[in-house]
């Protein structure tokens, strides 16, 4: 049976401070540069749901694309867009809201719901020339 990568692309605004609370501060302006800064940043992150599988012979799917766009809107966009990750997201209570540890949270809330294929990858664009890739 013949497979493919669908890919979904989402989208959301949020703002985050990276601060180690176990360091100084001044170990962290030299860890985190313009990103420690106390008043907290923003980025316009993109989003890419990738999911692998058999094509379906009877839709031609590997998984419908609304709901993939469904399922981020739920569980990724309505959570994180127009946050403060550091002081609105729960999961982030105690964990850094580095580009990293967003596509990690973005794979916990997707992988399982994930109708038919596989949950390939989340890439996440910090930026328009910064991404991270994560594959659970």
């Amino acid at each position: 049976m013949p497979s493919a990568v669908v890919v979904r692309r989402g989208h959301f605004n949020a703002a985050h401070r990276l601060h180690n609370p176990d360091r100084s501060d001044e170990w962290n302006r030299n860890a985190f540069g313009p990103c420690n800064n106390p008043n907290f940043h923003g980025h316009n992150y993109e989003v890419e749901i990738c999911v692998e599988g058999d094509i379906d012979p009877e839709t031609g799917y590997v998984v419908d694309v609304a709901i993939l766009k469904a399922l981020f809107d739920q569980y990724i966009h309505s959570v994180l867009d127009h946050r403060n990750l550091n002081l609105d997201v729960e999961w982030f209570a105690n964990r850094l809201p580095s580009a990293e540890n967003i596509a990690v949270f973005i794979w916990e809330q997707l992988a399982p719901r994930i109708p038919a294929g596989r949950l390939q990858k989340i890439r996440l664009w910090e930026t328009p020339r910064n991404y991270v890739e994560d594959s659970g």
